[in-house]
């Protein structure tokens, strides 16, 4: 089949991989070329947690000897996971729950589980980005609004950091600070108490933030929705809509820009951070080696999540991406380039943060321990102080938060596509069909949009927390990490999966990638699971600590993705006992007469021996492969 001919799909999807109609439907589309899907991941997997998460992480736990867990998980655990999902999309040609459902049935929650964390992620994510929306249409004011303490929304405890910043006797080591809080300065207290208290609470860009944007109040209540926010809200959906709506033909287009205009922007804040004085000071925090800490289980503990949360591991996003692939599209080279670019821009992104962190730090005389925040502290509270003591302060901030914009958008229109592809492919007769794509993604932006208006009420902070430590607990990825390695190693079996692989990019992968997934990455996940059971699970939101309701919604939001792996082995079982672990025949084995999994010469488990419908259906698929390269 040519290629031009390969591109006429019904319902217009580009390039059909071999033509033949799967479970009843028409055709998937594929990726007009190999940049699309490569820049499709990039979207997903550079976010904001290579801002506001990877060089808190570095400076909290030993600088640049944080580099030595993370590189060593990512190297056992990250890029093993990495290509294992997306050689499972692109394998199967199916979304993030049928791709499980046709590799081991009785695994098909796993694929389930991993929705509910997308759909977690596409109610609470895009909140961020209609606060970036709400921020980049204030910075366009002059001053910025975040500045001053004459709005109303500022108490009567604001202090203005634009004030100090052009009075050269508050940046002096021996500045009086005490009268922000009504508290003497003595020689019993601390050196940077009142810096400290200074930087936590009271200055005019957290009450901007706490008071203007997310607007919180003693009474926490979910009922009284601020439909200034909504209207960010709204037009954060209908850009990401647009971007999604025709499917990999909208999406593979528009990550040509979301995914290269954040860098360009990146680009420009590096060179402006790092020639601030002061810049350097912030560096050598940042990367200044303290092995001492690598000694502590929390360390290692954190660098195998931030690998888990930065690369969008265990949420069939890169199952669903990698299945609109062509067959013998070289995948494995592929996650190794993304994995290094991600870890690359990790590291970047952290030399910009902590070179104005740096510059900071010098301009108010404090310590760096005082001015690093992390999570959307960093982003909506360090980062404008940081803005608005330079010159021109309108034009960095438009600028920066042009890059929060973008580097959130692309990852939430990319999840926004993944969910509705595991959708799409669940129901492919009723939603192959002409139009049927806009209406399921308007009907997904729509339910998040509704979803989302509590995180935009007085305790919206509260719940957007809830929802991101308790929803995205790592105890759920470790668990998901774990199942899925164990899955393809021992019940698929890990030869066959290796020569799936082989079949499809023409050689066979590192052997050290069959070891990991027998041994290595469940070992390493069953290892973290059991240290972060130890973990007491807290909560603390701007001098807020959430009663026992709250910790009762976050044990919920747990439990129910998990709660999708049981539920799914017992529907298997009471719809077909026998066959719960048998590939469907429909994939294509180049050599099934081999062992699936062998060890040290020695079978473990024999070849699964093909139907004659599944040799037929095989012979009719390799026919009509094209063999050519994306």
């Amino acid at each position: 089949m040519t290629e031009e001919k390969a591109s006429e799909a019904p319902d217009g999807d580009p390039k059909s991989d071999n033509g033949i109609p799967e479970e009843g439907g028409p055709p998937r589309g594929k990726w007009a070329n190999k940049m699309e899907f490569i820049f499709s991941v990039s979207g997903e997997i550079i976010g904001l947690a290579n801002i506001w998460l990877f060089p808190y992480l570095c400076f909290k736990n030993g600088g640049g000897a944080f580099f030595i867990p993370y590189f060593i998980l990512l190297f056992f655990l990250g890029i093993p996971l990495f290509i294992l999902e997306t050689a499972v999309g692109q394998y199967t040609s199916e979304g993030g729950v049928t791709a499980w459902r046709k590799i081991c049935p009785v695994f098909e929650g796993l694929g389930m589980a991993s929705q509910v964390l997308v759909m977690y992620l596409n109610i609470y994510y895009i909140v961020i980005l209609a606060w970036a929306i709400f921020y980049l249409y204030s910075s366009i004011k002059s001053p910025l609004p975040w500045t001053t303490c004459d709005n109303w929304w500022n108490t009567e405890h604001c202090f203005s950091t634009y004030t100090a910043s052009y009075d050269p006797h508050f940046t002096q080591p021996d500045a009086d600070w005490s009268f922000l809080h009504n508290v003497t300065t003595t020689s019993d207290y601390p050196d940077n108490l009142t810096y400290t208290a200074f930087f936590d609470h009271k200055s005019a860009a957290e009450e901007f933030f706490t008071k203007r944007v997310v607007r919180m109040s003693a009474d926490m209540s979910l009922s009284n929705v601020h439909w200034d926010m909504a209207l960010c809200l709204l037009i954060a959906w209908i850009m990401c809509y647009f971007c999604v709506w025709k499917g990999i033909r909208s999406t593979g287009k528009a990550v040509y820009f979301t995914v290269t205009f954040p860098y360009l922007l990146l680009v420009i804040l590096f060179f402006r951070g790092v020639t601030l004085p002061g810049a350097w000071e912030g560096l050598k925090y940042f990367l200044m080696p303290d092995v001492a800490m690598l000694i502590q289980p929390k360390v290692w503990c954190d660098a195998a999540s931030q690998v888990l949360y930065s690369h969008a591991l265990c949420l069939g996003v890169l199952t669903s991406l990698g299945s609109y692939n062509k067959y013998n599209n070289d995948c494995y080279r592929d996650c190794l380039a993304l994995c290094v670019l991600n870890s690359a821009t990790g590291i970047f992104a952290g030399v910009v943060t902590f070179s104005f962190l740096g510059f900071m730090a010098q301009s108010y005389h404090l310590s760096m321990e005082v001015v690093v925040e992390s999570g959307i502290g960093l982003v909506f509270v360090g980062f404008p102080k940081i803005l608005s003591t330079m010159p021109v302060s309108s034009f960095w901030a438009v600028v920066f938060f042009l890059m929060i914009l973008f580097l959130g958008l692309d990852s939430q229109f990319v999840c926004v596509e993944s969910l509705a592809t595991s959708i799409t492919d669940m129901f492919p007769r009723h939603l192959r069909r002409p139009h049927a794509r806009e209406l399921l993604v308007l009907v997904i932006a729509v339910v998040c949009f509704l979803l989302a208006l509590p995180l935009l009420t007085d305790g919206g902070m509260v719940l957007f927390q809830v929802i991101d430590v308790c929803g995205f607990s790592r105890i759920t990825f470790f668990i998901i990490a774990f199942l899925e390695t164990t899955v393809i190693a021992w019940l698929y079996g890990a030869d066959r999966f290796c020569d799936n692989i082989e079949d499809m990019i023409g050689y066979r992968p590192f052997p050290v990638l069959k070891y990991c997934w027998l041994f290595v990455t469940p070992l390493i996940c069953g290892l973290m699971m059991l240290y972060s059971l130890t973990e007491r699970m807290h909560l603390y939101v701007y001098g807020y600590e959430p009663g026992e309701s709250w910790l009762i919604l976050g044990r919920l939001l747990m439990i129910t993705p998990l709660m999708c792996i049981p539920l799914y082995i017992v529907i298997t079982l009471c719809r077909n006992g026998n066959n719960i672990t048998t590939p469907s025949s429909a994939l294509r084995q180049a050599q099934p007469h081999k062992p699936i999994l062998k060890l040290c010469e020695c079978v473990i488990f024999k070849a699964q021996r093909p139907s004659s419908r599944s040799v037929d259906n095989r012979n009719e698929k390799m026919m009509m492969e094209e063999h050519g390269g994306v």
